[in-house]
């Protein structure tokens, strides 16, 4: 299983770094995720830069991609020369986006009717593009799921083991990452939120 997480200049670490470490935890089983970039290299919105393991369009190859957050998102939503590189498959892949991700999800199409989630400063943006967006942490229709918050990282990451690696796997990788002492709490309160859309 090959994931590209989407990181652009002037992203939130939150974003990229949870979602890459919870679904590198499924190492062992051939999962790879990685950071996917337009540049050999991406600054944060906190100034850390780091080099990209692959390029954009290492997405359109990937078995599941995430679109992570960032403060240029709006600029990027409306760089028609940079989403043209991007060339997805609901088809074939496993899509999310976080907070802002979402309103590049929107731009290259791939939310049409659903309802999604996204972060308070995005919803107006989002609503713009023609999108409903819902007072929730995590939804997900087939093969597309939102999320919204910065925290909201590791249902995305759930979601996505719980999908294609199962919920005994996924429960041990969610155990090892939950926090001493509220591991079993942890655990079933991630996974009460992203099992209602496992058969969706």
């Amino acid at each position: 299983m090959r994931i590209a997480i989407l990181t652009f200049d002037g992203f939130n670490e939150l974003d990229s770094f949870i979602a890459l470490g919870m679904l590198n935890r499924l190492g062992a089983q051939g999962w790879k995720a990685e950071i996917a970039s337009p540049t050999s290299h991406v600054t944060s919105m906190n100034g850390v830069t780091v080099q990209a393991q692959r390029s954009l369009e290492f997405a359109n190859e990937a078995d599941a991609v995430i679109f992570g957050s960032g403060i240029y998102t709006r600029a990027i939503a409306e760089n028609s020369k940079l989403l043209d590189r991007l060339r997805l498959d609901p088809l074939r892949q496993l899509i999310g986006a976080q907070c802002s991700g979402t309103l590049l999800l929107a731009r290259l199409g791939l939310i049409a009717d659903l309802p999604a989630c996204t972060d308070l400063t995005t919803k107006p943006w989002v609503v713009e593009a023609g999108v409903r967006v819902i007072d929730a942490p995590f939804h997900a229709r087939g093969p597309i799921a939102t999320a919204g918050g910065c925290l909201s990282a590791q249902y995305l990451a759930a979601w996505m083991m719980a999908k294609r690696a199962g919920l005994e796997a996924t429960t041990q990788a969610l155990h090892y990452v939950a926090p001493v002492g509220e591991k079993d709490a942890y655990v079933e309160r991630l996974l009460g939120v992203v099992k209602p859309f496992l058969d969706s």
